[in-house]
């Protein structure tokens, strides 16, 4: 049995302790992206004699002392250098990235689109890059009890229909052209009763939401939720009417696969890892047209047989995303790299 070291906050010990007697924690404090972690994690491989390590973020440090492994789940900060918070940090992503890239023996990564991406910036041999998909938390397939749903509707007072957007709130999510698609849909009248909730903590920074909200006088039917628990999140997939989920650019895109795994319909996006993910479960926009995004939404909230349509496509879709099956991928490549 091969024994697995994680190096991890002293906070997270007990959450590495519930997976399996071969799991061994040792604590690591320096912050990611720093200066201190180049120096400390080679040092604890080394006095932990590891023979690989899987560094499953791009940042590995070239001191690193045995086989290694990389995951780059997606290029975004070299795509989008603008939502960086200076140059200093795209020089440090793009040098890491090309750096961990050429030193690790094996590149993981989530998706065609996003290797097609490394490929694009890293002068690296495709068949060093594996894709390995992501899975779904169970949760997200499981029904819940019914107290639990009449819980969550009562407490966040949903009794009107809604549209619903979950995922981080930074720009290239699209979510102020959400906005504007939503004031579209109600432009004449239609759907008065429907609500937008969008879930995603850190709302405060970014005023340009309230502002959209406010521009087309939406104070009313926009609602901020802000961070919820996955239990939770899990209900909420299931109480919407439509999963809305125009981002400009993915690695993955993991949301709207939890929607479809909860029986929800998706309008998502026509570019990067979207249509990979999700196939022909849900109906693909522009994400730059908010007029593609209201008619995507409008069809869904007006037509049953459409609905009936994605929620089948979409739950048998979710089904060949499974974790145990990525594990056994993740595996079978250390097993290989080991052996070179």
């Amino acid at each position: 049995t091969s024994e697995y070291v994680v190096l991890c906050r002293e906070a997270d010990r007990q959450i590495v302790g519930e997976l399996g007697d071969n799991f061994r924690v040792v604590p690591e404090a320096s912050p990611g992206y720093s200066v201190r972690e180049q120096i400390t994690v080679p040092r604890d491989l080394r006095r932990e004699r590891a023979d690989l390590f899987h560094a499953p973020h791009y940042v590995l440090p070239p001191l690193t002392p045995c086989k290694s492994v990389v995951t780059i789940h997606d290029c975004i900060h070299l795509r989008f250098p603008q939502y960086l918070p200076n140059r200093l940090g795209y020089a440090y992503a793009r040098g890491s990235m090309w750096m961990a890239s050429h030193q690790a023996s094996r590149i993981l990564t989530v998706s065609e689109a996003s290797k097609r991406d490394i490929l694009r910036y890293f002068n690296v041999p495709p068949e060093k890059i594996d894709v390995i998909y992501n899975g779904i938390d169970e949760r997200f397939s499981t029904p819940p009890p019914e107290d639990d749903v009449a819980r969550v509707r009562e407490r966040y007072q949903l009794d009107d229909p809604f549209i619903l957007y979950a995922g981080n709130i930074k720009p290239h999510k699209d979510l102020e052209r959400t906005i504007e698609a939503f004031h579209l849909l109600r432009r004449n009248g239609e759907f008065a009763e429907v609500k937008l909730v969008i879930i995603g903590d850190e709302i405060a920074k970014y005023s340009a939401l309230r502002h959209a909200v406010h521009r087309h006088k939406l104070h009313k039917y926009v609602r901020f939720f802000g961070f919820v628990p996955n239990q939770t999140l899990a209900i909420l997939y299931r109480l919407a009417g439509v999963f809305v989920f125009p981002s400009l650019y993915e690695g993955f895109g993991l949301p709207p696969l939890e929607a479809m795994a909860s029986g929800t319909p998706v309008v998502t996006s026509n570019v990067s890892s979207l249509p990979e993910v999700v196939g022909d479960a849900a109906l693909l926009v522009d994400p730059l047209q908010p007029e593609a995004i209201a008619d995507a939404m409008r069809r869904v909230l007006s037509d049953p047989a459409l609905r009936a349509d994605l929620r089948a496509r979409g739950l048998d879709r979710a089904r060949h995303f499974s974790w145990e099956r990525s594990i056994r991928h993740v595996r079978e490549i250390y097993g290989e790299v080991l052996a070179t």
